[in-house]
């Protein structure tokens, strides 16, 4: 003989009256992963704000970032709006056609200081001709 339909369903709701969540030693765990990304989306957002640059997750700026100055691996991170590149130096030498822009000094601090080449020519004084 075989049970009508509405006694299998108070089978089943009488059956998980016994067995609740509260009994399931795994039911803890279950949103670990949850809370672990959460942490690291938290951490990641915390280190770019000590960092102070917040325009690398978001915003449309320009940003510039060179990696080891100087070194043979020094590194270039530009990001130009949304788009971001990465250059890595080679020792391999460049070759071309080019213009000269300007000169480069290294100060004994160790700093660098760029100076333009100027397009317009100095006023000269013909006061001594």
């Amino acid at each position: 003989m075989v049970k009508p339909h509405s006694t299998i369903r108070r089978s089943r709701s009488k059956s998980a009256l016994f067995h609740s969540d509260a009994d399931d030693p795994m039911s803890g765990v279950a949103n670990l992963f949850d809370v672990a990304m959460v942490f690291a989306v938290a951490l990641i957002l915390g280190i770019f704000h000590v960092l102070n640059i917040p325009e690398l997750l978001m915003g449309t700026d320009d940003v510039t970032i060179i990696k080891n100055p100087g070194k043979a691996n020094m590194e270039i991170i530009q990001k130009n709006g949304k788009k971001m590149e990465k250059y890595t130096m080679s020792r391999e030498d460049a070759g071309g056609n080019g213009q000269r822009l300007g000169v480069c000094y290294r100060l004994e601090g160790g700093e660098m200081v760029y100076v333009p080449e100027s397009t317009k020519k100095p006023k000269t004084n013909n006061a001594d001709n």
